[in-house]
């Protein structure tokens, strides 16, 4: 089999298992989701953003605190 034909069979699997979606549990899903409007996603990245910041914040004081209380020993 040449590399073309592997290739193309793999192609076909990958476009049967997309023209499944639509059609099995999660159709309804799909068929509701509309694009966000730009406030919706504006609101989204300020939350995920401070989410990121407050886990970073989390662990840099956990770092700090390991530092200076409990010293790793070289």
């Amino acid at each position: 089999m040449s590399i073309v034909d592997r290739s193309a069979e793999i192609q076909r699997k990958i476009e049967q298992r997309f023209s499944r979606i639509g059609k099995g549990k999660f159709s309804r899903i799909l068929k509701m989701a509309r694009k966000p409007t730009r406030d919706e996603y504006a609101k989204v990245i300020t939350i995920t953003g401070i989410g990121i910041i407050l886990i970073g914040g989390v662990g840099f004081l956990i770092y700090l605190l390991l530092q200076v209380y409990l010293p790793i020993p070289k």
